[in-house]
């Protein structure tokens, strides 16, 4: 994950509770409770785990859950039961909070049950509650409109500054040299729907400009499972062609392959990119009041329209997603142009 953000083992709110010896003993149990949800949690027959961003969200979760466990009881103890679950979710449920924000709690107490059959042999724990940790909706989450998305392409086109590393990205954005950093980045993303991790992972191989794609290696795509090629605009090719170019002639750029880099020199991550989206929408006056807008908002953009302009095939194509039912969140295909399509049918 970037700098800024890593996978505590020990929370400080929950070492504060709990003696030395003790917090030793939690220490382990946690270690090993991570490392499973890293290396098994997703599928223990074939060895494959959760992302760190997922285990990172889990294991602050379950942190919350096994406070709530010790100051019930006023006592440390390990490891958690099945009537602990029980009634921390029945809290939860009737809590005043959103049905996703449930739904992520139940999802956590349902990975903590796998993790505990596995290392201890018990029963899974069952819940007389259901809750989805989208808070029950199927679509996708909030997308950029194509207006949107074309005001943002515009601002990016503005904002792109001198990439020299001394330089704020704040400060980069309020000057106009001609740089293609950021152009190229946003671009990229429009076209291609880059999650933040692939923006971060991306290098100069992926490119390949003459034929206007990107391609992705097994190796390094976000869900692993094979090699993607994805289409891009030629205005976007030329950006990537000229930002090359330019990232050549930066000594910060001598010794890494990766596309791009932050002023300090690391690989973007979810915070940065959302900041830079923020700018970007304030830039070009897009209110994002109550919006959920982070790097995921463009991604979901691309998915959208794609399936819109051309079919769900394309769409998955485009995104690398390994399951068509991912897939099929974005066949949102509006009321009126269902009914026009019928009238047409006959």
């Amino acid at each position: 994950m970037e700098p800024s953000r890593n996978i505590v083992i020990v929370p400080e709110s929950n070492a504060d509770l709990l003696t030395e010896k003790e917090e030793i003993d939690y220490y382990e149990h946690r270690k090993a409770f991570l490392t499973f949800l890293l290396k098994f949690g997703k599928n223990p027959k074939k060895a494959k785990g959760y992302s760190p961003y997922t285990v990172y969200n889990t294991g602050y979760r379950a942190a919350a859950f096994d406070r709530w466990v010790w100051q019930e009881g006023g006592e440390y103890r390990f490891p958690p039961t099945e009537d602990d679950a029980a009634e921390y979710m029945k809290q939860v449920a009737l809590s005043e909070v959103s049905d996703s924000t449930k739904g992520k709690k139940l999802e956590m107490l349902r990975r903590y049950s796998k993790w505990l059959s596995d290392q201890y042999g018990v029963a899974d724990w069952e819940f007389q509650w259901e809750f989805k940790s989208g808070g029950g909706n199927s679509g996708p989450r909030d997308f950029l409109s194509i207006e949107e998305r074309r005001k943002v392409r515009q601002a990016a086109l503005s904002i792109d500054g001198n990439p020299a590393y001394g330089v704020e990205d704040k400060d980069a954005l309020a000057v106009t040299d001609g740089s293609w950093k950021f152009t190229s980045l946003v671009w990229t993303s429009l076209d291609t729907g880059l999650r933040p991790v692939e923006v971060g992972r991306a290098t100069v191989d992926w490119v390949d400009v003459d034929n206007g794609v990107l391609r992705i290696p097994r190796e390094e795509s976000s869900k692993n499972e094979g090699n993607w090629t994805v289409s891009l605009t030629d205005r976007t090719a030329t950006a990537l062609d000229r930002w090359i170019d330019e990232r050549s002639q930066h000594p910060r750029y001598a010794d890494t392959r990766s596309l791009w880099l932050t002023r300090h020199g690391n690989r973007y991550g979810a915070n940065e990119l959302r900041r830079l989206l923020h700018r970007l929408c304030e830039r070009a006056g897009i209110d994002t009041t109550s919006r959920q807008m982070s790097w995921y908002t463009i991604r979901h953009s691309v998915g959208t329209f794609m399936t819109k302009e051309r079919d769900l095939a394309a769409t998955k194509a485009q995104l690398r997603h390994k399951n068509a039912k991912t897939t099929m969140k974005y066949d949102q295909v509006p009321v009126e142009d269902r009914r026009d399509a019928l009238d047409r049918m006959g």
